[in-house]
């Protein structure tokens, strides 16, 4: 039995915070539909590269495990259909802007009549109120708005754009999930739904603790480059003789002292960061100077396995795939197609003892599940080709 065994999610989102939530669901046992439409494009199933089948391996990733339905949800048929799952799938987790599933009938309070025990999660930019419920946005926009772009970027410099989703994943995503499990916790002490607004705006300005306490606090703003962690100290990242880079986070006093003593420069052991900016300066100056003196691989050597001191290697994608920890951590797992190959994915990352993840297939063609769930909640072969014919199935 995996953890999540005998929760039934409807999945009505698309792009990447609220599948990889429900993904997160399903790697732990969860059974989930993603509810998909060939009118409504999603992004991440068409966005290359592709297999040989010309799937997108983005697609494929984030809806593993999930079955696929395709509905014209716009259609009198389609909100039936979603009607009659929810007598099993009782929490639904679904991405677009306020309004649009009251317009399709199929909001939180209309549900809810239905089946009062539904856990129902909104995810979206600015939330379901205020002056941005319904404004567009993507990642970036999200950052600069919560306040965490202007303090993230060197001085003099504009903001630098994310390798990863910060607010998608870290704002959406993980919200969303914790959000969701405690509410089946509230329902299983007491029988009762929830309906959970996520405003991936709200999660990332709540990212701003330790600047934001500083703040409120004395009314100080927080600069580029001024901060203890955002480039106001020696907790950086340094660039090598050949052009590599290797992060330092050596602020504890024991940390630095064996930081010093590797970059051969144990005369500054003592200084701390409460010295004056000039001090942290100079010291900064003492650890940029030393790392250009020798190359990446040679840092490596000093900086290896038996080293203590919160210095490592900034590694590419690929040779992170590579690095024992990752590996011994079980985050690279081979995913099962339907031709009875794998495919390699990126694992979940949580673990819990006695209990192994459930990686059953890669993301689903559009609709492959159709027939399938219908048939499950008692249509029959006729009835699903008239529903075919109306446009109602895609």
């Amino acid at each position: 039995m995996t953890i999540l065994s005998g929760l039934k999610i409807l999945d009505f989102s698309s792009l990447l915070p609220g599948p990889l939530a429900t993904m997160m669901f399903a790697d732990l046992g969860a059974d989930v539909i993603h509810i998909e439409s060939a009118k409504r494009v999603d992004l991440m199933r068409i966005m290359p590269p592709y297999d040989e089948d010309q799937e997108a391996y983005m697609h494929q990733h984030l809806n593993r495990s999930k079955k696929s339905l395709s509905l014209d949800l716009k259609t009198e048929g389609a909100v039936t259909i979603i009607k009659k799952l929810l007598k099993d799938y009782d929490i639904i987790v679904e991405g677009f802007r306020p309004g649009v599933m009251k317009r399709l009938g199929l909001d939180y309070d209309t549900l809810k009549a239905l089946n009062p025990k539904l856990i129902y999660c909104s995810i979206t930019g600015y939330g379901q109120t205020g002056p941005f419920a319904t404004r567009p946005g993507h990642d970036n926009n999200y950052l600069s708005v919560a306040g965490v772009l202007d303090h993230s970027r060197h001085k003099g410099k504009k903001p630098v754009s994310m390798g990863i989703q910060i607010a998608d994943i870290a704002g959406g995503t993980l919200h969303a999930a914790v959000g969701v499990l405690a509410a089946a916790l509230h329902r299983e002490q007491t029988g009762e739904g929830k309906y959970i607004d996520v405003s991936m705006t709200d999660a990332v300005f709540t990212m701003n603790a330790l600047y934001g306490s500083q703040f409120f606090g004395s009314g100080r703003n927080p600069q580029p480059e001024e901060e203890i962690l955002n480039g106001g100290t020696f907790y950086d990242f340094y660039q090598t003789k050949d052009h590599r880079y290797f992060s330092v986070g050596s602020l504890e006093p024991p940390f630095r002292k064996l930081l010093c003593e590797a970059l051969e420069i144990p005369e500054l052991i003592d200084s701390t960061f409460n010295d004056s900016h000039y001090t942290q300066m100079r010291f900064k100056e003492a650890v940029c100077d030393a790392f250009k003196s020798k190359t990446y691989a040679e840092w490596l050597d000093i900086f290896n396995d038996d080293f203590q001191g919160c210095v490592e290697p900034v590694l590419t994608f690929e040779e992170a795939c590579d690095h024992p920890q990752i590996i011994a951590r079980d985050m690279l797992v081979d995913v099962p197609k339907k031709d009875g190959t794998t495919q390699r994915q990126i694992g979940t990352a949580l673990k819990f003892d006695g209990v192994k993840p459930s990686y059953r297939f890669v993301g689903a063609k559009l609709g492959e599940h159709t027939t399938e769930i219908l048939k499950e909640v008692g249509y029959s072969d006729e009835e699903i080709a008239v529903l075919t014919e109306k446009g109602v199935l895609q």
